[in-house]
């Protein structure tokens, strides 16, 4: 069994400034490339965790598309997956058996490191750890950027979304690998900037303190 990760599929979602950048020109080309993209990695017997957005618009195409991908599936809820969409996902006939588990947020043990997931980009890293394996491996979509990473000086906090993976899942040892190559270029993080006397919501608390 191997475990990879995705988000925002967008399946059935017939907007072009989705698939548009994506290099498609419609949403037909885009769902079909996406199972074929999947199927050519993901086997039967694998799982993959799906940060969120997984359906839009067109609810029985995503279905129809869903019930095609390879290997069973356990979803993040992203900000369009509505309870009627989640409902659908373990309910309906095309999906249910492929469905694992849902969440807003999940955390998972692999190879002795801790690797949260998201829909939404989470800041989550022990910041003034020196060793790799004391951060928290924090993994999101949503943001629908063709880079792997939101903050450049931040490598622990990992887009996994389609758009910067060329439509296709990437497997847990690839993120971490990429994760541990910018960690070695950056060499460590500095600590966190701590917030002052003045900081608003600390001088409203001094102020109203008895």
């Amino acid at each position: 069994m191997e475990i990879w990760l995705s988000s925002d599929t967008h399946f059935g979602h017939d907007k072009e400034f989705l698939y548009g950048p994506r290099g498609f020109t419609n949403v037909k080309d885009m769902n079909e490339a996406i199972i074929e993209n999947w199927n050519s990695v993901v086997k039967p017997g694998d799982i993959t965790y799906l940060l969120g957005d997984v359906m839009l618009g067109d609810n029985e195409a995503g279905l129809d598309c869903l019930k095609q991908l390879n290997g069973r599936i356990f979803v993040i809820w992203g900000n369009h997956c509505t309870d009627a969409r989640k409902k659908l996902l373990f309910t309906d006939d095309r999906t249910r058996h492929k469905m694992l588990g849902g969440g807003y947020a999940y955390v998972i043990k692999y190879k002795k490191l801790s690797i949260y997931m998201s829909h939404y980009p989470t800041i989550t890293s022990n910041f003034d750890q020196k060793h790799f394996s004391q951060h928290v491996l924090a993994l999101h979509g949503h943001t629908h950027q063709q880079t792997n990473w939101l903050d450049p000086k931040n490598p622990f906090l990992y887009h996994v979304g389609l758009d910067s993976h060329n439509c296709t899942p990437i497997h847990i040892d690839e993120v971490i690998t990429d994760i541990r190559q910018r960690w070695d270029e950056i060499g460590h993080l500095p600590v966190p900037v701590q917030p002052q006397d003045s900081y608003p919501y600390g001088g409203f608390i001094n102020e109203n303190r008895t």
